[in-house]
């Protein structure tokens, strides 16, 4: 479990395609402070497990699957992509519950300055919609975000200088591909109440 608050942002080294699956190597001084192979982190908000460890340089196996639903398929040397470490139980829990489960990857539509902050807006697959509230939580790229607008095909979210400063959503720009996991509550309402038998 995730909190969507971004620790550091890491530098690819390489990422290598093996058999059904790709090899990621990301360099992360902060990150890897303290962490152990085994261990969880979310890598754009995608939960891989370290498989090795050496040098402040983490190693992933990434199954074919997860190159399939994420942006990790288009990393390559030099990238830069958002990392935190797994939840702590004695952690103060500062945005909201991420699993690092993605769910879909999306466009960014626009990501523009406005005043000190950026105006992110993503195209919101039909499919998902219905995830989505105003003023509700979604993670971009691993990042805890509040819905500011909605619109049937896509959703704005207001990026504070410190989040742009203190993320990847600092290089991104039109066209790039993120991440989207929607919120576990909405999940598992749908899940409990199944949308058809909603009155509408």
């Amino acid at each position: 479990m995730f909190t969507g608050l971004i620790e550091e942002v890491g530098t690819v080294l390489r990422i290598d395609k093996i058999d059904r699956g790709a090899r990621l190597q990301v360099a992360a001084p902060l990150v890897a402070e303290g962490t152990l192979v085994g261990d969880s982190i979310a890598v754009n908000g995608c939960c891989l497990t370290v498989a090795a460890l050496h040098d402040q340089q983490f190693t992933f196996d990434l199954l074919g699957e997860t190159l399939e639903r994420t942006n990790l398929k288009a990393l390559h040397a030099e990238s830069r992509v958002n990392l935190e470490r797994a939840l702590a139980a004695n952690a103060r829990l500062g945005g909201h519950f991420v699993q690092g489960h993605i769910d879909c990857t999306a466009r960014i539509m626009a990501l523009e300055k406005n005043g000190a902050d950026h105006r992110l807006e993503v195209e919101l697959p039909g499919e998902f919609a219905h995830y989505v509230a105003e003023k509700g939580s979604i993670a971009v790229d691993g990042i805890s975000l509040t819905v500011a607008e909605l619109s049937a095909k896509s959703f704005v979210a207001w990026i504070v200088t410190h989040t742009h400063s203190r993320t990847n959503l600092g290089l991104a720009s039109a066209n790039d591909l993120v991440n989207l996991e929607f919120d576990l509550i909405a999940k598992y309402l749908e899940r409990m109440v199944p949308r058809h038998s909603i009155p509408s």
